[in-house]
């Protein structure tokens, strides 16, 4: 079985070793040691990267004989004694996730009972899967603040981080917070004296090396709750670009940065005022052309006159026209807003004088070409082609009162 040398240092960035096989599978090439440095994808953490001899390593990963393969660019001659590098951002990186996600379990657990079940580090932000007591899949902000508050404590002491495999014995007395999902060769990660739980992953020497651990959200996921978060450099990145956008933001606005929450709350209240006046206006613009128009829309045979237009806004501004124009007497109003690409939202309504039932107008206009919609006998909604409207106006010419 590959001698798995990351086990013992983490910190290890190029062996020796022999290669015993390499075999051609799907494009690439792949190669077993009798000794490796390079984490194969296991436990949530992403394989190493880097390079054995002057071939590039594509992947790594575990057989189910528990042997290491890595996929490479190019073939190596089985026999041959090659020299691994790993490619040490990549793999500090993914060190500082790993035990951030330690250290966030940890505290999930001492102060709001949640179980880990899951962790995947992705190339920007790395995820947490966890039980949470009574099903929740949400806790406030206060507690979320708990928590970084917790793990950035013990990172700013430094505490130690041991990594060992335990005797049997010896593993039956430890206090891991939870049981490990292997019977066999069990690896122990202890953070400080109050996180130890079984992980076969690789982790710096203490926490401080960890340098920042910032969780950027929660939010429920397949019936658990998923917790997101950044550490090391990724969590000063993260700062770094929030810092930029909110200084030029202020920039924008002429303001300090502390004001800026009061700043965007006034201008929202301004876009609100200003939305509700245009509606206003558009509503009444539209309600006066469409009236001064009566006089020159077409008539159906029972006397009723039909006014047919395809208007700029949305669905509550052609509500808002609609019910505004009915109010006269002997009026069928058929009005749409664009919603996209040739759709649009339609509202159909009437008179109370005129007898033509608009749901069933509408929902027989818009079917036929791929629409929907239906409602009262006054007033009715839905959405399709804006050729829904041309469709509406000859049902009404044929069925003028029976609809």
């Amino acid at each position: 079985m590959t001698d798995r040398l990351y086990y013992d240092d983490s910190y290890l960035t190029e062996f020796d070793g022999t290669l015993l096989e390499c075999a051609e599978k799907e494009g690439a090439y792949h190669v077993r040691l009798d000794r490796s440095a390079f984490y194969p994808t296991s436990g949530g953490q992403p394989f190493d990267t880097g390079t054995l001899g002057d071939a590039r390593v594509l992947d790594v990963y575990v057989d189910g004989a528990g042997e290491v393969w890595h996929a490479l660019d190019r073939p190596l001659a089985p026999g041959a004694t090659v020299r691994g590098r790993i490619d040490w951002p990549r793999r500090f990186d993914h060190m500082q996730q790993h035990a951030g996600d330690h250290m966030i379990a940890s505290a999930l657990w001492r102060l709001l009972g949640g179980v880990t079940i899951g962790l995947h580090i992705s190339g920007d932000v790395s995820t947490i899967d966890v039980a949470m007591p009574e099903g929740v899949t949400r806790v406030s902000a206060e507690d979320i603040r708990r928590v970084e508050d917790d793990v950035n404590e013990r990172v700013q002491r430094d505490v130690a981080v041991r990594c060992w495999f335990p005797e049997p014995e010896e593993l039956k007395t430890l206090p891991l917070r939870k049981p490990p999902t292997v019977s066999e060769h069990v690896r122990v990660v202890a953070i400080g004296e109050d996180e130890m739980v079984a992980c076969g992953g690789t982790h710096p020497a203490t926490a401080g090396q960890i340098g920042l651990v910032k969780i950027l959200g929660v939010a429920p996921a397949r019936g658990k709750m998923r917790v997101s978060f950044v550490a090391g450099m990724r969590a000063l990145n993260d700062y770094r670009a929030c810092f930029d956008r909110v200084h030029e933001a202020a920039a924008l606005l002429s303001t300090a940065t502390e004001n800026l929450p009061g700043h965007v709350a006034a201008m929202q209240e301004q876009l609100r005022s200003a939305g509700f006046e245009l509606n206003r206006l558009r509503r009444d613009t539209a309600v006066a052309e469409l009236t001064a128009g009566l006089e020159a829309a077409p008539t159906l045979p029972g006397g009723a006159r039909v006014v047919s237009r395809l208007l700029e806004g949305d669905i509550n501004l052609i509500k808002e026209v609609a019910s505004q124009l009915i109010k006269q007497s002997g009026i069928a109003v058929l009005l749409g807003v664009r919603t996209g690409e040739g759709a649009a939202a339609f509202v159909f309504a009437r008179s109370r004088d005129v007898e033509i039932h608009m749901g069933r107008v509408l929902s027989e206009a818009a079917r036929p070409l791929g629409g929907k919609g239906g409602g009262r006998p006054d007033f009715a909604q839905g959405g399709g082609p804006v050729e829904v409207l041309e469709s509406a106006m000859r049902i009404l010419k044929n069925k003028p009162t029976s609809v």
